[in-house]
């Protein structure tokens, strides 16, 4: 993979190539949108699909470069002081002009959304003061330097000041959720699908699909099935089982590229007592929670046979890792290599613990977010009971499991993080860093893992403006969160769609699927 680094801010804004204008998209994804409101649920899916109803200050182009958006251009003024320059030709779809008072209003809500999973406050938590100078530019007032600030805004989706205090069951019911994006939302159906149109006046370079039919086919098989059929020109999610069918298919064709998510296993460490579920090999509960202790932490990581898991489970179509970035990109630690399988040696670990015969616990997942989501999970399973760590494997659909694991109530499950920043720190702070709703720390993790030395030393390198100082500082960071075994990364996953012959897609890698990327040839 190339190195990642982010592009200056005066970079002018890439265009989509020109396209005939077509009528519908039929785009087939394999995750469900947990909600329309853009400010709900940090993750990949709900990214995307925001992405083509909302627009960002500054965003990510598909290889990973920064680029402008809604701000023209952006500098600093001082080390605690960033001064935006808003583009003046951008309209929300029911035609109020954009100003510097929707980014205000956006940044009041995104802290407010009630009952969010997973919160976009990790994002602005630098901010302690919006300055509205006229009705473009804007000053952002920060607590200490805060050089990844421009990166970080192109993660937080920009609504019209009049949905401030609306709820997310008004964004999913279409009436608040009103963008400056090249796409309006028509009508959405929880956990179905949703229908765009055209935003004919929009700012930037117009899509070439007059409406979206975005499909959520949660189930792979049965996505692969409807794009062969012709029921749908695109899915995601390519499933790795079928990838060397659907390359041999005259009917269809491959895009790809490395991805930046990894898959990983989280550990309880919310409880100093018993976690819910770990027993003894009797079944009864655990005085005390083993996954405070790194040996045992240390046991379960060196019981997973990685390679395994890619060349058996993913079908080759991953990397192996035991770190947040992958090799090649901004802030990889090249001298943490994921460790060989070593069943005995977990066994010693769990000795020394005090675990002679191991424990039992329970791993829970998903079945239908990610590749192979269910697969990875029986395969960690195996690999721990073989090193002896008894363990049962459950799985669900993801918007029941995640709406448990938010509220700390497993012991260890199977998540996944996308860094489409392309750089550690949001990935670092957002799943590692100690919990603060306040602060937006911690806003996915969701197993409170917490290390004040971890927590001091990226706090230090998201304040240090020199850049090959800075990724030395989260090389040094993400260090102690693999020596602490902070948590459990297994893989990264490559990004897969397929398409009907006669489609141009652009493939990204954050793994957003958005119909703006897709053209026809």
């Amino acid at each position: 993979m190339k190195r990642i680094l982010l592009a200056a801010c005066g970079a002018a804004a890439v265009a989509l190539p020109a396209a005939a204008q077509s009528p519908v998209l039929r785009f087939g994804v394999g995750a469900q949108i947990t909600a329309a409101d853009p400010h709900y649920h940090n993750i990949g899916p709900n990214n995307a699909f925001g992405s083509m109803v909302f627009d960002h200050l500054t965003e990510m182009t598909p290889n990973g470069r920064m680029m402008p958006m809604l701000a023209e251009s952006w500098k600093a003024l001082s080390p605690t002081v960033w001064e935006f320059k808003l583009r003046g030709d951008a309209k929300f779809h029911n035609g109020a002009p954009f100003t510097a008072e929707d980014v205000a209003a956006t940044f009041r809500r995104v802290p407010k959304v009630i009952a969010s999973p997973g919160s976009y406050q990790t994002y602005l938590q630098a901010i302690t003061r919006v300055e509205i100078i006229d009705p473009l530019p804007l000053r952002l007032h920060t607590r200490g330097p805060a050089p990844l600030l421009p990166g970080d805004l192109s993660q937080v989706p920009i609504i019209a000041r009049t949905s401030e205090a609306a709820t997310t069951e008004e964004f999913n019911a279409t009436t608040a959720a009103i963008g400056t994006g090249p796409f309006r939302l028509q009508a959405f159906a929880l956990g179905n699908k949703a229908d765009l149109v055209r935003n004919d006046a929009y700012w930037g370079p117009k899509p070439a699909w007059a409406r979206v039919d975005y499909r959520m086919i949660t189930n792979s098989a049965s996505r692969a099935s409807a794009l062969v059929a012709g029921d749908v020109d695109i899915i995601d999610q390519v499933p790795t089982t079928d990838v060397g069918r659907l390359r041999a298919e005259p009917k269809v064709r491959i895009s790809e590229i490395d991805s930046m998510r990894i898959m990983y296993v989280a550990l309880d460490r919310s409880r100093t007592g018993p976690s819910p579920f770990i027993t003894d090999n009797d079944g009864k509960p655990l005085a005390s929670n083993p996954l405070n202790d790194v040996r045992v932490r240390r046991a379960l990581s060196v019981a997973l046979d990685r390679d395994a898991i890619v060349s058996r489970v993913m079908e080759g179509v991953a990397t192996a890792t035991v770190q947040i970035m992958p090799p090649g990109t901004y802030g990889f630690v090249a001298d943490r290599p994921p460790p060989k399988p070593d069943p005995a040696a977990a066994r010693k670990l769990l000795a020394d613990a005090g675990y002679p015969n191991g424990f039992s616990i329970t791993l829970h997942g998903s079945n239908d977010r990610y590749p192979n989501d269910s697969r990875i999970a029986q395969a960690v399973g195996q690999m721990w009971t073989r090193a002896g760590v008894k363990t049962a494997v459950e799985v669900a659909p993801y918007a029941s499991f995640i709406t448990h694991a938010s509220k700390q109530e497993f012991s260890a499950f199977l998540v996944s993080w996308g860094s489409a920043t392309g750089e550690p720190s949001a990935g670092l702070r957002s799943v590692l860093g100690t919990y603060d709703q306040k602060t937006g720390w911690g806003s996915v993790n969701r197993f409170r893992y917490s290390n004040p030395a971890f927590d001091a030393g990226l706090a230090a390198a998201m304040q240090e403006g020199d850049d090959a100082l800075r990724e030395r500082k989260l090389q040094d960071v993400t260090r102690i969160a693999v020596d602490d075994v902070a948590f459990l990364p297994t893989h990264f996953q490559k990004n897969l769609w397929a398409m009907r012959p006669g489609l141009k897609h652009t493939p990204r890698l954050d793994e957003r699927s958005m119909a703006q990327d897709v053209t026809p040839e």
